[in-house]
C-alpha cells in the first residue's frame, strides 16, 4: 500500500514562481486547537517563507485560524511555528540558504499517521522568461494530451 498521506494545502503558486532543488519532510509544533484548524483545512499560506533562528526553522506568514469550537483559550493565528527536523537537516539547510538567492518555501501541508507534516523546499526563485517558458510547455502539454484524447475516442 502506498504512503498514508492526506493532503491538506498545496501552494502550487510555490513551483510556478520558484525552481525546487531540494525538499524536505518536517513535522510541526502545533497547540490543540492549531492541530484541529489544520485538519479542517482553516489555514492559508500563499506568502509564507521558512527562516533559520538560533539553529531552529520557523514557517512565518502562515495562517491557522481560529478554532470556532474552542472556548477562549484558542491559538494566536500568525504566530511563527516551530519546524521539527534533525540538527544536521537543519545545518546542511542552512549551508545551502547562504548561497545567494536560495529561500525556504513551504510546499504542501499533509496528514502523515494523524500527524501533520509540511513538504519544506529549498527553492530558487524564476526570473521572468522561466515563468514563460513554464507556461509554453503546459499548453503544449495540454494540447498532445487533448490530440490524445481526440485520436482515442475516434
Amino acid at each position: 500500500m502506498a504512503e498514508d498521506r492526506k493532503i491538506i494545502a498545496e501552494n502550487r503558486k510555490a513551483r510556478f514562481d520558484y525552481f525546487v532543488d531540494e525538499s524536505y519532510e518536517c513535522g510541526l509544533e502545533l497547540l490543540g486547537t492549531e492541530v484541529k484548524s489544520v485538519k479542517n483545512g482553516c489555514i492559508s499560506f500563499p506568502d509564507a517563507f521558512a527562516e533559520i533562528i538560533n539553529g531552529e526553522i520557523y514557517v512565518k506568514n502562515f495562517h491557522i485560524s481560529e478554532y470556532s469550537y474552542s472556548s477562549i483559550f484558542n491559538h494566536e493565528p500568525d504566530r511563527p511555528k516551530k519546524l521539527l527536523l534533525h540538527r544536521e537537516e537543519i545545518k546542511r539547510i542552512s549551508r545551502k540558504v547562504e548561497q545567494k538567492g536560495y529561500t525556504l518555501i513551504p510546499l504542501d501541508f499533509y496528514l502523515k499517521k494523524g500527524r501533520v507534516k509540511v513538504t519544506l523546499g529549498v527553492c530558487r526563485g524564476k526570473k521572468q522568461y522561466d515563468k514563460r517558458a513554464t507556461i509554453k510547455e503546459r499548453d503544449v502539454n495540454r494540447e498532445i494530451q487533448r490530440e490524445v484524447r481526440k485520436n482515442l475516442n475516434g
